[in-house]
């Protein structure tokens, strides 16, 4: 039904036309109780009225902010702007008393002409729309009170392969949001290389907690679900990161065989699910367990297989990947079935750059392999500095080709340039896309090893932040998992290593802060071979990080620079 389908609209309407009754997707409230499901039809029928409302309004071919809470809303207010060829932009409503310079900037980049919501959650931020300009201008529209009459009077819009779908905003890890421009040619095919590698069939079952506001929770939670016409069943993120077990426990309950997270969810799982639970879980149909961290940590999992193989679960269901929304989601994967490969490296030689693969423990890590590409995704590893291709025991920056690269960046056409339209200096091939990540490639296996801009240089020798993170966070049981910045600052001309790391909660009150500033700086030096300028511990929740859960680096050393970082003791 799909091999001449060339954009999201067509599928589905065909599935309203041919599977009207399908439940395509279940909201789980509180991540425990069915609360609302769609059908095909029910879907394309509140697409179209939503359209039709938006058509009236004059919105077509202009940007619209979709401010949503978890839920159905959502799906039905994406897939009514695909239906009325407006450009979406997945965002999600400001929590009292947080920050919307992020929104704000989103809206000013977009230059969005209208909002999409709910009546509840625009109630909630009327009051910051009064008091923001760029919120107050936008057109508000209450999807939610939009009645199904109005599909009668949809208009299909002109929609092919290179239409753009929607804006993805970058997280900000490493700068300001850019409106990545996916069209709908870039999701078929993403969602097909999805399909080849992990085999979902109709009686596929995908369990979702990631927010739809990203391109992971969106892609694989929403567009890939229908792409296949397999059921898929969604809660909160903050359902999960409350109570770990539902996501598992909603697996279990479900059938579920295909679901994926980050390494925190995988590591929360095996600290916070307790026996008495993982008594009552049958993982044995998850044959899909997506890891999209980068890197994959070996160790959290080993200790998930182990902690959940009494359930049934199959160590070789991991699918460890790595993807970026400048190439929609997927660039390569570990294949269905397939187990990943872990590479033993040594630790000094990939401080230069260089890979070394060794057998002994000693002066070693693991690094994990995540596949490759199903379709015509090219992947190859450059010199950043000087554009060339590296020999195969050289680390180098990441260069992606291949129809599932975006557009390009939403109004930026030099920062376009310069990150989508890369070549090869010695042979003009390209154009690549940059992805600004380290890695090496073996055997047509892909192996991240970290950030270009984030790689910390000392005295000559090259290290990983998150190498150094994890070193910090394993020294001392009060300090909090992911949760902590290795980053350098310059002093009497040299470069110093400055640590910041959260304390758990339950810690703050008793905490030893001499005996654990001692401890990481001797773990450090012992594992690293450094010394650390700085230690500074802060509470819970002190640390920056993007909505995605990534660690924003530079956004703490700016802080810890700006002396606004508030350090316990």
């Amino acid at each position: 039904m799909l091999e001449e389908t060339s954009n999201l609209v067509e599928i589905l309407t065909k599935r309203a036309l041919y599977q009207p009754e399908q439940r395509a997707y279940t909201f789980i409230q509180n991540g425990e109780l069915e609360s609302g499901s769609l059908t095909y039809q029910q879907l394309d029928r509140q697409a179209r009225a939503i359209a039709a409302k938006l058509q009236s309004y004059g919105a077509v071919g202009k940007r619209a902010l979709l401010l949503y809470p978890p839920g159905l809303e959502f799906i039905s207010a994406f897939f009514g702007c695909l239906y009325a060829g407006v450009v979406a932009i997945p965002a999600y409503p400001p929590r009292p008393n947080q920050s919307i310079n992020r929104l704000k900037a989103i809206v000013t980049d977009a230059q969005s002409s209208f909002a999409l919501t709910t009546t509840n959650s625009l109630a909630n931020i009327e009051d910051k729309c009064a008091q923001y300009p760029e919120l107050a201008l936008l057109n508000w529209v209450n999807t939610d009170k939009i009645d199904n009459k109005f599909a009668a009077s949809w208009q299909e819009p002109k929609v092919n392969n290179n239409t753009l779908a929607f804006l993805q905003y970058t997280s900000g890890s490493t700068g300001i949001p850019k409106g990545v421009m996916v069209s709908h040619g870039n999701l078929l095919h993403n969602c097909r290389d999805l399909d080849l590698g992990w085999k979902h069939t109709e009686n596929s079952v995908i369990v979702s907690w990631l927010p739809t506001f990203h391109d992971m929770g969106l892609i694989y939670g929403i567009i890939e679900p229908l792409y296949k016409a397999c059921p898929c069943y969604l809660m909160s993120p903050l359902s999960f990161v409350m109570k770990p077990f539902r996501w598992l426990q909603a697996i279990s309950r479900y059938q579920g065989t295909h679901s994926g997270a980050p390494n925190f969810a995988y590591e929360l799982c095996v600290r916070k699910i307790t026996p008495e639970q993982r008594a009552s879980l049958d993982l044995s149909t998850w044959c899909m367990a997506l890891n999209g961290s980068e890197p994959v940590r070996a160790d959290i999992l080993k200790k998930f297989a182990e902690t959940f193989k009494p359930c049934g679960f199959n160590q070789n269901a991991f699918c460890p990947g790595y993807g970026l929304a400048e190439a929609t989601l997927k660039v390569a994967a570990v294949r269905h079935n397939h187990a990943p490969n872990l590479y033993r490296v040594r630790s000094d030689a990939l401080q230069q750059n260089q890979v070394e693969e060794i057998t002994s423990e000693d002066n070693s890590q693991i690094l994990v392999g995540c596949g490759w590409s199903e379709i015509d995704t090219k992947i190859v590893i450059v010199n950043p500095d000087t554009l060339l291709k590296c020999e195969s025991e050289e680390i180098g920056e990441i260069w992606v080709s291949g129809k599932t690269v975006a557009q390009g960046y939403w109004q930026r056409p030099e920062e376009t340039k310069h990150t989508f339209q890369a070549y090869i200096a010695n042979t003009g091939e390209g154009p690549f896309l940059r992805t600004g990540d380290l890695g090496f490639i073996r055997n047509l296996d892909l192996i991240v090893t970290g950030r270009l801009k984030d790689v910390i240089i000392i005295e000559g020798r090259n290290h990983y932040p998150q190498d150094i993170e994890l070193t910090v966070e394993a020294s001392h049981p009060g300090l909090r998992c992911n949760s902590g910045a290795a980053f350098t600052v310059e002093t009497n001309g040299k470069q110093r290593l400055v640590v910041v790391q959260e304390v758990e909660r339950s810690y703050l009150r008793d905490i030893n802060i001499k005996q654990v500033i001692a401890d990481i700086c001797q773990s450090v030096a012992t594992e690293h071979d450094l010394r650390i300028h700085r230690v500074v511990l802060v509470k819970t929740g002190s640390i920056p990080k993007t909505s995605s859960g990534k660690i924003q680096r530079k956004a703490c050393r700016a802080n810890f620079l700006n002396q606004t970082l508030v350090p316990l003791g």
